[in-house]
């Protein structure tokens, strides 16, 4: 294992990052940092969040950054606000005591004119979005036409958000004489694209599957009946005396639930997801930093990129679909060498899920029992019964109050008096379970000898041959396109069970169904047709964004129109120093 200083970073960034807290560089800054300060070479870097990819780009770029220039040097595209934010904040700190760089964060849903004056002052590095550097160049308020680094940040994200045509357009307005860094945990074929046409013969670096996975993260999992999934969320969370976590939902109204749920419980929570408010996520995210909150109830795209210390859990109230995303939410625990634990809740259908994060991250899940009401209150009890002997006796004026305190317990024995003291602390608690019902069920069925559970690698079985089509006619229902198809890997029971499971229909609520190559077409309830928007419309599929539109001519020959990528093709390029 080396250490920062063999990396070749300055001494007073190494005085810096020892201040910090850093002691040893993550293999993917192992790698990254030496070859970026050494190397006139474009990069094309694949490491998993929390890995420390920041850093990784961040020192050689604080390095490599002139003072004296007054032009803009560097660009870092990140996907969402709070990873802008994110990223803004670490290099300010890796360049405090180092240079004097003005680090500027552009970024919808905050003031555009206070970020042009901020950029008019100077900006030796901005950092922003593609939506909202799109706005500023269009503007003509923005000049990189001296950049020499273009950096993306979370490339696969940015491209699952749909930003591609973007990031080109940026691209295309930049030197040809630029390095580009670019940073992922996937690579998928757009990435390549863009590999392709804007970069000159990159370099690439990548941690192997052992060293992406956080060795400091407990991947655990409980099987629970879906009615029983807020009930066994929060018998996990009582069952902890010292927890600060984040509880991931794949949809907004989820979070909203969740979080009003686990308030009106008692405990200090709040929703992240993308309805919010620049000034409200902001609002979430202080409270979340400070500890004001202890819950963060997020989406996905919400929660991309939010690093916060000391974050001891991470529930996975429903698993993503794609299986990346798994990695990036477990990875906001254990960071700086910390411990976590990873806990998703699983109905026995989902379990061929937890096979599937097994086998392609290399870790291995542990089963957990839901605790019990008495296991709950047990801990809690023993957990005081410790508290009470670490109490330090110190002198501190109580003794004068001691007497009056022992004739106002002097006809009560001291059982009674640990009985009384015991139900004052648990009052609430013991209410809340006293009818509790143990929340466990059975694990699936061990696969036969063949190695077969039956199962395939989804579960569309159980909808095979279920009778739909005929349910309601056409004038009872709505006409809703999906731009999936037969591509895509879909069939009409692949379909229904995304309706059926994602959407919480019921097959009664599903009409016809018909598939074409790249979209498709299915009837709904007028009823069910919200449900479908609420619960799918913008959600990820296999790297696609969903779109869900209503059809209602109920001409099945429509589609989604592609848009041609536009901007300058790859050229070779004079590197300069």
């Amino acid at each position: 294992m080396q250490n920062f200083k063999s990396l070749g970073l300055s001494q007073k960034l190494l005085s810096n990052l020892t201040q910090m807290g850093f002691e040893t560089p993550t293999p993917i800054q192992e790698k990254t940092i030496p070859f970026l300060l050494h190397n006139n070479r474009d990069l094309l870097a694949m490491a998993q969040t929390g890995t420390g990819k920041t850093a990784a780009l961040g020192l050689p770029l604080i390095e490599l950054c002139e003072v004296y220039e007054s032009a803009t040097q560097a660009l870092v595209l990140a996907p969402t606000r709070e990873l802008c934010v994110q990223i803004m904040n670490d290099l300010t700190k890796y360049a405090q005591n180092v240079k004097p760089l003005n680090i500027v964060a552009v970024y919808g849903g905050a003031n555009i004119l206070h970020q042009i004056k901020q950029i008019k002052q100077g900006a030796h590095i901005i950092v922003a979005t593609p939506g909202r550097m799109m706005d500023l160049m269009k503007r003509k308020v923005i000049d990189i036409s001296a950049l020499r680094y273009a950096i993306l940040d979370e490339s696969d994200e940015m491209l699952n958000m749909g930003f591609e045509e973007d990031i080109q357009t940026i691209l295309s307005a930049t030197p040809d004489d630029k390095n580009i860094w670019l940073f992922s945990a996937t690579m998928p074929t757009a990435i390549k694209r863009i590999a392709e046409k804007y970069m000159y013969d990159p370099v690439e670096l990548s941690v192997s599957g052992q060293q992406i996975t956080n060795q400091n993260i407990a991947h655990c999992y409980a099987t629970i009946h879906e009615k029983d999934r807020y009930p066994a969320l929060k018998r996990f969370i009582d069952q902890q005396t010292a927890i600060f976590g984040i509880i991931f939902c794949r949809t907004k109204i989820d979070t909203q639930t969740i979080a009003e749920k686990l308030i009106n419980d008692g405990y200090n929570a709040d929703a992240l997801h993308g309805d919010l408010t620049q000034v409200q996520r902001d609002r979430v995210m202080k409270n979340f930093r400070s500890r004001t909150l202890q819950f963060l109830v997020a989406t996905d795209v919400a929660a991309r990129g939010i690093d916060v210390e000391n974050i001891t859990h991470v529930f996975h109230y429903v698993l993503p679909d794609e299986l990346e995303f798994y990695t990036h939410r477990s990875g906001r625990t254990a960071r700086a060498g910390k411990t976590g634990i990873s806990l998703a809740l699983l109905s026995p259908r989902e379990q061929y899920k937890v096979k599937q994060l097994e086998k392609t991250l290399q870790i291995k899940f542990q089963a957990l029992r839901i605790p019990t009401a008495q296991e709950i209150c047990e801990n809690k009890m023993l957990h005081l019964v410790h508290r009470l002997h670490e109490v330090d006796m110190q002198e501190t004026g109580l003794e004068n109050l001691l007497p009056d305190l022992y004739d106002e317990f002097s006809d009560l024995s001291k059982e009674e008096i640990i009985k009384r003291f015991a139900y004052l602390e648990f009052n609430h608690l013991l209410d809340y379970y006293r009818d509790a019902t143990d929340l466990n069920i059975p694990e699936k069925p061990a696969a036969t000898k063949s190695g077969s559970t039956g199962k395939k690698d989804y579960p569309t079985d159980r909808y095979e041959g279920l009778p739909y089509g005929d349910n309601f006619s056409y004038a009872q229902g709505k006409l809703l396109f999906i731009n999936l198809g037969k591509a895509d890997g879909l069939d009409k029971g692949r379909l229904l069970a995304i309706l059926c499971d994602r959407c919480r229909l019921k097959k009664a609520n599903i009409g016809k169904i018909t598939l074409k190559g790249v979209y498709s077409f299915f009837e709904v309830e007028t009823s069910a047709a919200k449900q479908v928007f609420n619960y799918l419309d913008g959600f990820e599929f296999r790297g696609r964004t969903i779109r869900i539109e209503y059809q209602d001519t109920g001409d099945s020959t429509g589609g989604n129109s592609r848009r041609s990528s536009s901007g300058s093709s790859k050229k070779s390029k004079t590197k300069r120093r």
